[in-house]
């Protein structure tokens, strides 16, 4: 990768500014949970496993700073963190994920006091952000096989190595189809409201040297009817034990296309984004965003003043019209819910 979406600095952790994306590379340097829990909740740093990533090290971060040698007070002060990470973003479950596995060192390794907790921690946050690192290589060469030469895939939103610890998920597949030697072409949709594909899948592809083209949300149908577009590969940010999928709004409308025009349309998620307490996509908790983000581009209004605004910023796309979901324990077929709790793992890796 020739950038890095996050890093562990002993003293503070350093996120790449996906908002200042592509006309400015910048980095925050966030030295307190506060500040990271804000960045997650502002979208400087987003993407389902990146953000999961983010609340771990913030968690180890804030853990470090607390003076107290009193075993009580550190844990009260480290759950009071945890539930700050958890009040940032609702829809995406690695964040919740990461947060029970931050939590589960408490209660593990309790007898070690609290400068072992603290070591404990650092390492757990850091043994996530490694974890994902692999799990996202290993996604994408299951999930390379799909992709064949002349293909024309479509991407939504951004499922890249800024959506993650690094390499990504639905751009895994892509990266690991190209260095595999084939040659294929990339359709990227803008993704409105925040134009996460134009602005930063667009701007990944293009480090990579990935020939691409991006596209208006609407003109996926289009390309589709014209045989364009090929198959269809997209991220995820939970994910029920049925196999409906959360994703970036718009993609359940890419998905009926797909299924209308009989083109495959694939999930590529690390199991961690499995919600194994949820039997259906209707009960994921749909984040809500602000209105501005709609009537306003770039700080600049686009839409009358007064006007009403419906802003959430996933959908849910039922898992009939899901050809397969692409994880680092394989490539799952229907019917998902025996696949997809035959690959379940435990929340804590000891």
């Amino acid at each position: 990768m020739k950038f890095k979406t996050i890093e562990w600095k002993g003293d503070h952790i350093r996120l790449l500014d996906q908002r200042k994306l592509p006309q400015e590379v910048r980095y925050l340097n966030c030295r307190d949970a506060s500040s990271v829990a804000q960045a997650i909740r502002n979208m400087a740093i987003r993407g389902a496993p990146a953000i999961g990533v983010a609340a771990a090290m913030g968690i180890a971060l804030a853990a470090k700073k607390i003076r107290s040698n009193r075993p009580e007070i550190f844990r009260r002060e480290v759950e009071k963190v945890c539930h700050l990470m958890g009040e940032t973003r609702p829809t995406a479950v690695n964040l919740f994920w990461a947060i029970e596995r931050m939590r589960a060192m408490l209660d593990q390794f309790q007898s070690e006091g609290v400068e072992g907790l603290k070591s404990r921690l650092e390492k757990e946050a850091l043994r996530i952000y490694t974890e994902d690192l692999k799990v996202n290589r290993k996604i994408g060469e299951n999930g390379k096989i799909l992709i064949q030469n002349g293909s024309g895939v479509l991407t939504h939103c951004n499922a890249g190595g800024l959506a993650t610890a690094g390499y990504g998920t639905a751009l895994g597949v892509i990266r690991a189809a190209r260095d595999e030697g084939k040659r294929f072409h990339v359709y990227v949709d803008e993704t409105r409201p925040l134009l996460q594909g134009a602005r930063l899948t667009a701007w990944e592809l293009i480090q990579e040297k990935i020939p691409c083209t991006v596209i208006t949300d609407n003109m996926a149908g289009s390309l589709m009817e014209k045989k364009e577009i090929t198959l269809v590969v997209v991220g995820a940010d939970r994910i029920a034990r049925n196999g409906d999928t959360a994703n970036k709004i718009g993609t359940y409308s890419l998905a009926v296309l797909s299924n209308w025009h009989r083109i495959p349309f694939y999930v590529a998620a690390p199991t961690s984004t499995f919600d194994f307490g949820l039997f259906s996509g209707r009960d994921i908790p749909i984040e809500e965003r602000a209105g501005e983000e709609v009537t306003h581009i770039v700080g600049r209004r686009i839409a009358p003043g007064g006007v009403k605004v419906y802003n959430p910023a996933f959908d849910v796309t039922p898992h009939s019209l899901i050809q397969a979901i692409i994880t680092e324990k394989g490539i799952l077929r229907r019917p998902f819910k025996k696949a997809i709790l035959r690959c379940r793992v435990n929340t804590v890796v000891k």
